[in-house]
């Protein structure tokens, strides 16, 4: 996976996510939009309305704090969630 920052802001961030597609992208909006101090997070990967991107484009709009830092506190939940269900179906 190849992260690529096209904007940030002190509370906004938009950052190219190369090589993934809806499966990945709706996983991390939506722990995203549960983490604290995010106000806002969506994707786009439409190529046709974006002028030919073909790369999904995540926004991130924090409250306060750094956009960038919801990133990684959702990529930890991920990481952690997805340990947990591997965890559980080693144990079934």
């Amino acid at each position: 996976m190849e992260l690529r920052v096209i904007e940030k802001t002190d509370t906004e961030l938009r950052i190219e996510v190369a090589g993934e597609d809806h499966t990945f992208m709706n996983v991390l909006k939506g722990v995203l939009l549960e983490t604290d101090d995010v106000a806002a997070a969506t994707y786009d990967v439409n190529p046709e309305q974006s002028g030919g991107q073909t790369e999904p484009v995540l926004t991130v709009k924090a409250e306060e704090g750094d956009p960038l830092d919801a990133l990684g506190t959702a990529a930890e939940s991920i990481t952690d969630r997805t340990a947990a269900l591997r965890d559980a179906v080693k144990a079934a």
